[in-house]
């Protein structure tokens, strides 16, 4: 796939499976109940659809976000984010394990979600650490560039607020 033709996305754009945010969302988009989470596993939010066809009884998955056993982005000697791979057992990468979510600092929810895999990047992708820390992708073929100037309205604008305020131009 190729980068999209924005300066700036969010790793959700390199996304290989649907993330369901809560149960609701996940009986929304399957038309079934999530299974009942497990409180001893990880939350997983997303799964491979095509797990169980799997001929191995692991699947590696090549591009995760790298993370520390806290669930923090870990960053290389370049100081940026980075992929790895991650293996999973075709049976948990095939389902769900999400939290019921009725209230705050329900069990097992305070261990990390296991990550979502990535496609890989493309050439002209890296990735980046914007506001707040929040890690995203930058396309290196698309110049992040605003306005260079003033529409005509823009100018009317200008010229009617300054005749408001009583400048001369």
């Amino acid at each position: 796939m190729a980068a999209l033709p924005i300066p700036t996305y969010g790793l959700e754009k390199l996304f290989l499976f649907p993330v369901y945010q809560n149960r609701a969302q996940y009986l929304k988009a399957t038309g079934v109940e999530a299974p009942e989470f497990d409180a001893t596993r990880p939350p997983k939010y997303w799964f491979d659809p095509n797990a169980d066809k799997a001929p191995k009884r692991s699947l590696l998955y090549d591009n995760v976000l790298a993370s520390d056993d806290k669930g923090k982005t870990v960053f290389g000697p370049d100081g940026k984010a980075y992929f790895e791979p991650m293996m999973l057992f075709k049976q948990e990468a095939a389902t769900v394990n999400l939290p019921i979510g009725e209230y705050c600092n329900e069990p097992g929810t305070e261990i990390p979600p296991v990550p979502v895999p990535m496609r890989a990047l493309e050439p002209e992708e890296e990735l980046f650490q914007g506001f707040g820390g929040v890690i995203l992708v930058r396309n290196n073929n698309v110049p992040e560039v605003g306005p260079t100037s003033f529409s005509f309205q823009d100018r009317e604008t200008i010229r009617a607020i300054a005749r408001k305020l009583g400048v001369q131009s």
